[in-house]
């Protein structure tokens, strides 16, 4: 059978070369080179650059990347970027916040590692940190920041072992925040039906799809020009120019082959872990998000491979069923990742710390 990028060439007469580009190798070292550098080991100097560069390699919504970063002294403040909110999927910037939580969490073990122990406060829309010296204490979980990434793809099946999920469980411990880990293929197949109610709704959703089509980034040369978004190949896909790819888009990006997709992903993974506050404010968002951080991390950590799957939690219309499912009763579930065992995929690209700090 013809996979995806055959099948679009042929259906256009056009050869595998002129897909891709004369200087298509060239365009993937310069992307691969880039992602390796924004992903390079943290050095110790310039401490404020090097804190932002690991701060700026957290998960994020979309890869919007909705973050300002400012330094006063041995004081680093994380603000959020509302120009990169999302209107769409996000009205109420819940993921917002839980992307700026993350940050921070990826920015204090990173402090950690140079010698810094860094205190945290939300203060309004703002994380302010606090750096005070203290002896080094490197930690796996710092070790895997520049190597983390989400994984929409199919994970190999096999379970992970109970050890393996108790470290996972305990990543997640934050004050004021539940985590539920589910390794049952019963309550996996729960979960699996919300997100694809999630998705078909999203799908049939114009603004929604307006709004996620804007951030897809087709090619290497479309996501080196903004260095953010959604990049083609990290979810599974073929990078193919702008000029083939939108077009093509509602033949290849429908509702039921991503609701296939999605099925094959939970199937295969093993388990699913959702996470939920006690109360619905920025505060607990950023708490949130500094617990969803250090499971990837801690994910990363052990050899495994995440990714998102926040459909039920994105649909206002499903939200409190699903957190009524999961004996949550009036609390807001906010985030759900899967997890287990799957391939390496290529990096998503993030902004320099130069075009994110304030000066």
């Amino acid at each position: 059978m013809l996979d995806r990028r055959q099948f679009i060439a042929t259906s256009l007469g056009l050869s595998a070369t002129a897909i891709t580009g004369p200087s298509a190798a060239a365009a993937a070292n310069t992307y691969d080179e880039t992602v390796k550098s924004s992903r390079a080991p943290l050095q110790a100097v310039p401490r404020d650059r090097e804190l932002v560069r690991f701060a700026t390699l957290a998960a994020n919504s979309h890869n919007t990347q909705p973050w300002i970063f400012s330094v006063r002294g041995n004081v680093i403040a994380i603000a959020p970027d509302f120009k990169r909110r999302c209107p769409a999927v996000d009205p109420d910037d819940h993921h917002l916040f839980v992307s700026l939580g993350c940050a921070a969490e990826n920015l204090i073990l990173a402090a950690s590692t140079l010698g810094w122990h860094a205190d945290a406060a939300v203060d309004g829309d703002r994380i302010v940190i606090t750096l005070d010296e203290a002896p080094q204490d490197t930690s796996a979980l710092a070790a895997a920041i520049p190597i983390r990434q989400c994984t929409r793809a199919a994970f190999d099946g096999r379970p992970a072992a109970p050890e393996t999920l108790r470290r996972l469980e305990d990543a997640c411990r934050e004050p004021n925040v539940a985590a539920i880990l589910m390794t049952e293929r019963a309550a996996i197949a729960g979960v699996t039906d919300y997100v694809l109610e999630g998705n078909s709704a999203q799908m049939r959703d114009k603004a929604f799809m307006r709004e996620l089509v804007s951030w897809i980034r087709f090619n290497e040369a479309e996501a080196l020009a903004t260095m953010d978004g959604l990049f083609s190949p990290a979810s599974g896909n073929p990078s193919l120019p702008s000029w083939v790819a939108r077009p093509l888009l509602k033949l290849f990006f429908t509702e039921g082959g991503e609701n296939k997709k999605y099925r094959e992903e939970l199937d295969s993974s093993a388990g699913v872990v959702v996470l939920a506050a006690d109360r619905s404010d920025k505060s607990h968002w950023i708490a949130v998000g500094r617990a969803c951080q250090r499971f990837g991390l801690q994910a990363t950590a052990l050899g495994l491979k995440y990714s998102f799957i926040n459909q039920p939690v994105e649909v206002a219309a499903l939200r409190q069923q699903f957190g009524a499912s999961l004996g949550l009763g009036e609390r807001r579930p906010d985030i759900v990742m899967r997890f287990g065992t799957g391939p390496d995929l290529p990096g998503s690209l993030r902004r320099p710390p130069e075009l994110v700090m304030q000066s």
